[in-house]
C-alpha cells in the first residue's frame, strides 16, 4: 500500500486553506526567508505559467502528532482552527504567495543583504500587455507606504499610497490578483476609460493566477513519524538536517510540553536547563540531546522487551532494546518523564566511572557515542558499580570498545547491544558481551598510531596516565600536572629533529610508541637533543636535582625503557617500548595481545589476538 497520493491544486484553493487554517506548518519546520528578488521571480514565474514546483503536505488525524503553526502573518480568526494538513515541502513558496497574494499587510522580507524591509508588490497593467517577456519589468515591489522616493527621500516619482492613485496610474496591486472585483469597481469610478486594459490583463495575467495549478503529493495520516523525518530531509536538501531532537520537540509539543525548555531551560518560565545541569561536569559538557534521548530509549526499550519475556511472548512479538532513530522517534512522552531525572543521574555517575579511569578532559574521551550505553548501565546498576566485580567487568567493557576501536561510526545496534548484554554479563560470567568477544588489537596498529583523532591514541595514552606516569621536570605526576591547569602535550621521546638527523623514517619516529605526555617545560629542555644529552641536562637542572636511578623511575612511569634511551639507541627502544604498551593494552582488555618477541602463556586455550 502506497503512503502518498499525488495530484493537482488550483492555487487559490490552496491559499484559502492556508488563510483558514487548515494548511499550517509543523512546529519543527524553520522560519520563512526568501528575499524581495526571490518573491519577484516566483510572482513572474506563475504570471508566465512555469512551473514552480511540487509542494508536500502530510495528513493530520494519524498517531503522528506535531505542535503547529499558522504561516508567517497569517492570523487565524479561531486560535483553535484544526490543521488537516501541514506543510512538509512548499514552505518558502507557500508562504511568500500567501503574503503577497492572500493578505492584506506588507510583506516582510529583506534585501538580498539580510537588511529587514517591507513590501507591496504591483504588476503596471500597460507595461504587463506588451508580452509575457515584459512581465518581469511590470512588477514592481515598493515600500510600505506605497511610494517611489528618490534623491533621498526627498522626491517623490510614484506614488501608489490611495485605490484612486494606483486607479490612475494603472498599477495593480498583487494582493487583489485572486479577488479583483472590488479594485474592477474602483478603476470604473477612477479611471473608466481604461477599462478595456484591465479586463485584457484579466485575460493574459490574472486568469493565470487563478487557474495556476500546483503539483501536490499528498502523505497519509498512516504515515509513521520515521518516515516523515525522513522525507523531511529529502526534499529540504538545502537546509539545515532535521534532528530527532526537533522532530520529538515538535511531536511532545502537541501533548502540551516543552521539551527544548526542559533540555535548554527557559528564564521565562525559570525551567533549569538539564543540559546546563550536565555540562557542570566537564566530562561532560559535549553531551547532545540526542545522546540523551538514546539513553532512555535504550531503557524504555529494555524495560518493554523485560515485560514482553515475563508475558510469554515469542519471536518478533517481543521488543527488541533499540538506539535507533525509528526507536527514538517512537519515544512517547510519559517514557521520557518517567526517565530523564534517572538518566541525568546516570549521566553524572558515567562521569565519576571517568575520572576512575584517569579521564579528565573531554579532550581526552576517545568516543562521545560509548558514554550512552555507559550511561544507561549506570542508571540501572546506581551505587552498585562501585562494587569491585562489576567496576571490573565495566572497565574491560569500556577499554575493549576503545582499543578495539569499535565506537566510530555507525553504533546504534552495538549501543543497544551493549546495555542488555551488560547488564547480563554483571549477573552471569557466561553471559561475555560482544564488545569484549569481538575486540582485538593487533600489535601492528601501535606502528601506525600517529595522531591524537584515534580513539585508541587517545585510550593507549590515558593508559600511560593512569599507571601514574610523572613528569620529566616537575616533580608530580602528569595527572597532578593537568589539574593543576599546566601546560602539558604528547611529545616525541626521540625528537624530531635528532630522528630526521639520523635519518629514521617520519612513519617510524612520529608513531605513539616514541610519544608521550610532558609538560612544556620539559619539552622545551628536550628540544632536539640526543636522549643521552637531553636527560643529563635534565638531571642536572637545578630545579630537578636527580640522580639517574631517579630518573630512570620517571622513565618507567611512561613504560619507556631507560638503558635503550639512554644509549641512543632508537630501534632497541621501539621495540622494549612496544612490548610495554602491548602489556598495558593486554591489561585493560582482559585478553593476551601478542607482539614482537612476547610470546604466549600455555594456558591451555587458543589465544586472542
Amino acid at each position: 500500500m502506497t503512503t502518498f497520493d499525488s495530484t493537482k491544486l488550483q492555487l487559490p484553493k490552496i491559499l484559502t486553506d492556508i488563510v483558514a487554517g487548515k494548511i499550517q506548518l509543523p512546529d519543527f519546520q524553520r522560519g520563512w526567508v526568501w528575499d524581495d528578488s526571490h518573491i519577484q521571480s516566483l510572482l513572474v514565474s506563475i504570471g508566465r505559467s512555469f512551473p514552480v514546483g511540487a509542494v508536500m503536505l502530510l495528513e493530520t488525524g494519524g498517531e503522528v502528532k506535531f505542535q503547529v503553526r499558522p504561516i508567517e502573518n497569517v492570523t487565524l480568526r479561531s486560535p483553535f482552527s484544526e490543521a488537516a494538513q501541514l506543510i512538509l515541502d512548499g514552505q518558502q513558496r507557500l508562504t511568500t504567495l500567501t503574503q503577497v497574494l492572500a493578505l492584506d499587510e506588507p510583506v516582510k522580507t529583506r534585501t538580498d543583504k539580510g537588511k529587514a524591509i517591507k513590501r507591496h508588490y504591483y504588476f503596471h497593467i500597460p507595461t504587463a500587455l506588451e508580452g509575457p517577456e515584459r512581465l518581469e519589468d511590470a512588477l514592481l515591489s515598493v515600500d510600505e507606504s506605497r511610494q517611489v522616493k528618490s534623491n533621498f527621500g526627498r522626491q517623490i516619482d510614484l506614488d501608489l499610497s490611495s485605490r484612486e492613485l494606483e486607479c490612475q496610474q494603472l498599477y495593480f496591486p498583487c494582493n487583489r490578483i485572486l479577488n479583483w472585483s472590488e479594485w474592477l469597481q474602483d478603476l470604473n469610478k477612477f479611471n473608466g476609460q481604461e477599462l478595456g486594459q484591465l479586463l485584457a490583463f484579466q485575460d493574459q495575467v490574472l486568469n493565470v493566477f487563478s487557474t495556476y495549478e500546483v503539483p501536490v503529493i499528498e502523505l497519509r495520516k498512516e504515515t509513521s513519524k520515521e518516515a516523515v523525518c525522513l522525507v523531511f530531509e529529502k526534499v529540504n536538501t538545502g537546509g539545515v538536517k532535521l534532528s530527532v531532537f526537533e522532530l520529538i520537540t515538535a511531536s511532545y509539543a502537541a501533548d502540551g510540553y516543552n521539551l527544548r525548555d526542559d533540555w535548554y531551560g527557559s528564564k521565562i518560565r525559570s525551567v533549569e536547563s538539564r543540559q546546563g545541569n550536565l555540562a557542570k561536569e566537564p566530562l561532560l559538557t559535549q553531551v547532545e540531546s540526542t545522546d540523551f534521548l538514546q539513553a532512555i530509549t535504550l531503557l524504555h526499550t529494555l524495560e518493554k522487551r523485560r515485560i514482553d519475556l515475563s508475558s510469554g511472548k515469542q519471536g518478533k512479538q517481543v521488543t527488541p532494546v533499540s538506539a535507533k532513530r525509528s526507536s527514538v522517534l517512537e519515544l512517547p512522552l510519559s517514557a521520557y518523564q518517567q526517565w530523564a531525572d534517572k538518566v541525568e543521574g546516570g549521566f553524572q555517575l558515567a562521569a565519576k566511572f571517568l575520572k576512575k579511569q584517569s579521564f579528565y578532559a573531554v579532550r581526552e574521551l576517545p568516543y562521545r557515542t560509548q558514554i550512552v550505553p555507559l550511561a544507561a548501565v549506570m542508571t540501572q546498576l546506581q551505587e552498585r558499580w562501585l562494587e569491585p566485580r562489576i567496576y571490573d567487568k565495566l572497565a574491560q567493557w569500556f577499554w575493549c570498545g576503545i582499543l578495539g576501536e569499535l565506537y566510530g561510526g555507525a553504533v546504534e545496534t552495538r549501543i543497544a547491544n551493549d546495555l542488555e548484554e551488560l547488564l547480563l554479563w554483571i549477573n552471569d560470567d557466561t553471559h561475555i558481551p560482544r564488545t569484549v568477544g569481538d575486540a582485538s588489537f593487533q600489535p601492528e596498529r601501535l606502528d601506525r598510531l600517529t595522531t591524537r583523532l584515534s580513539a585508541a591514541y587517545k585510550g593507549i595514552n590515558v593508559l600511560v596516565l593512569r599507571e601514574g606516569a610523572e613528569d620529566f621536570f616537575w616533580k608530580a605526576s602528569i595527572k597532578e600536572l593537568d589539574a593543576q591547569e599546566i601546560a602539558l602535550d604528547i611529545h616525541h621521546i626521540f625528537p624530531r629533529a635528532w630522528c630526521e638527523k639520523e635519518g629514521i623514517a617520519k612513519r617510524r619516529y612520529d608513531t605513539i610508541v616514541n610519544k608521550t605526555p610532558i609538560s612544556y617545560k620539559a619539552n622545551r629542555m628536550i628540544g632536539g637533543s640526543a636522549p643521552s644529552t637531553y636527560l643529563q641536562k635534565l638531571q642536572e637542572h637545578t630545579q630537578v636535582q636527580l640522580d639517574s636511578e631517579a630518573m630512570n623511575k620517571i622513565l618507567e612511569s611512561h613504560r619507556i625503557p631507560s638503558e635503550t634511551l639512554r644509549k641512543d639507541d632508537f630501534e632497541g627502544f621501539y621495540h622494549e617500548r612496544k612490548q610495554a604498551l602491548l602489556k598495558l593494552i593486554s591489561t585493560a582488555m582482559g585478553k593476551q595481545v601478542l607482539g614482537e618477541g612476547l610470546e604466549a602463556q600455555d594456558d591451555g586455550e587458543e589465544d586472542e589476538v
